[in-house]
């Protein structure tokens, strides 16, 4: 403990992988100088002995840390952690029933209120609310990233049981800056409305489990002209959303799409009349038994992105370029 005492200089801890909570006080001399504190793989630490290290913690910048730390772990953080810039909060068990749930929308809200310079948040829990969303959204405007995963995929508003559509709308509205942005819940074509009329500065988006209509991802292509990034998985998007507008593909790095509703006929359309996108169609089922010459056969997943020297040469097996 003396020699640790000593190295005045570190500003950033990580690892703590087999630490266990008697040894943690050991670190206390270090922590009024840390900026950057990563136990999201520290799964031996107790929640109680989480919060007496973070009350030593002053100076947190970026905190990565697992849910065991509680909704009241977090509501400490918020008043310990007024420099906080960077959250992440990582499932301890990400197969923990709701009622199970070690954080919810409150620590999330009580972060948003305490930490006035938070910009960037990925939060893993079981659920949420609108209001809790509408709260964020107003006690910090500044996000330029914003990443929910519900771990319930399309679980609704845990106190009303309406869609999360209001939330994320409050959260892309108010935040002007958003460049990053992944959404779960329930959600329907509403949201992506919001999102093409508010996210301006968008540049990646991920989505799972959302939508209810090809509406839903046109309107995201022609509102958010800076989309760099779009991941989507398991939405009811199919050939209309996918070549309404294909020319915004050009400015785009990539886009991504497995289990929607597209069909290897329409990726073939793609790919001739963008002849400088890569389309690449993945097959990873092991019976082998996707044919290329069935247009009519859903693709399991494309991947779409741009290309300067033509298709790639180091493709495995079970993908194809068209």
């Amino acid at each position: 403990m003396t020699a640790i005492s000593k190295c005045e200089s570190v500003r950033s801890l990580s690892g703590f992988l087999e630490v266990s909570d008697r040894c943690l006080p050991a670190i206390y001399p270090l922590c009024s100088n840390l900026t950057t504190l990563n136990l999201s793989y520290a799964p031996g630490i107790s929640g109680f002995e989480l919060t007496q290290l973070i009350l030593h913690c002053k100076k947190l910048q970026r905190l990565w840390i697992l849910d065991c730390i509680g909704d009241k772990g977090l509501a400490l953080v918020a008043d310990t952690c007024k420099e906080l810039e960077e959250l992440r909060v990582f499932p301890s068990d990400p197969f923990a029933p709701g009622e199970a749930a070690a954080v919810t929308e409150e620590g999330l809200v009580a972060i948003s209120s305490g930490c006035p310079k938070l910009n960037s948040v990925l939060y893993f829990c079981h659920q949420m609310t609108n209001a809790g969303l509408m709260t964020v959204a107003k006690n910090c405007p500044n996000f330029i990233r914003f990443r929910l995963c519900i771990l319930d995929p399309i679980k609704p508003d845990a106190v009303t049981g309406e869609p999360l559509d209001e939330g994320f709308g409050a959260i892309v509205q108010s935040c002007k800056s958003l460049r990053r942005l992944s959404i779960s819940g329930l959600l329907t074509d509403q949201v992506f409305l919001y999102i093409g009329m508010y996210a301006k500065q968008l540049q990646m988006l991920s989505v799972a489990f959302a939508g209810d209509s090809d509406k839903a991802m046109i309107n995201v292509l022609n509102g958010c002209n800076k989309l760099r990034k779009l991941e989507i998985r398991d939405c009811p998007f199919g050939n209309a959303a996918l070549l309404t507008d294909i020319g915004k593909y050009e400015a785009m790095r990539s886009l991504w799409m497995s289990s929607c509703e597209v069909t290897l006929g329409a990726c073939k359309l793609l790919a001739r009349k963008m002849p400088r996108l890569n389309v690449e169609i993945i097959d990873e089922n092991e019976q082998g038994d996707f044919n290329l010459d069935d247009d009519r056969q859903k693709v399991e997943k494309m991947y779409l992105y741009r290309t300067l020297v033509g298709p790639r040469k180091d493709a495995p097996e079970f993908v194809w370029t068209l």
